[in-house]
């Protein structure tokens, strides 16, 4: 797989999300795919994505990603992104605030020879953005 196939599949994947086409994720997610990250539960390929996301998405129905910085190999790829969006719906139990948040997360993953995710690590900084909610004390 080419440097430029791995960074155009991730950049689908980030428009996915802001769109809210979760059922893209059937075509940019290989099925066995395993993410690494404590997400909903352990559902192997784009049933876990769907869940987390469309659960995100829920919570904030406008929901932007923006890459900041990626970095590809042909089978491995990192990024920095910030994710926006205002609370509209429960987000992990909590009423809606109207706060517009901005937060920023870390990605590493892993593809296979079609450009599909396999693997996933991340990093994101969900404890500060329920305390720019409001959420959470510091």
């Amino acid at each position: 797989m080419s440097q430029q196939t791995n960074i155009t599949a991730r950049t689908a994947f980030a428009e996915a999300v802001s769109d809210g086409r979760l059922g893209a994720f059937e075509q940019i997610v290989a099925p066995g795919s395993i993410d690494h990250d404590p997400g909903p539960g352990p559902m192997p390929g784009s049933d876990e994505y769907k869940a987390l996301f469309g659960a995100l998405r829920a919570a904030f129905p406008d929901l932007h990603v923006a890459v900041d910085h990626l970095m590809a190999t042909g089978e491995e790829l990192a990024f920095a992104y910030t994710i926006t969006g205002t609370p509209r719906g429960q987000l992990m139990g909590q009423p809606p605030t109207g706060k517009t948040v901005s937060y920023r997360d870390v990605q590493t993953s892993r593809s296979d020879s079609n450009g599909k995710f396999t693997e996933r690590w991340g990093s994101s900084d969900e404890g500060g953005m329920l305390r720019r909610l409001g959420l959470a004390e510091m």
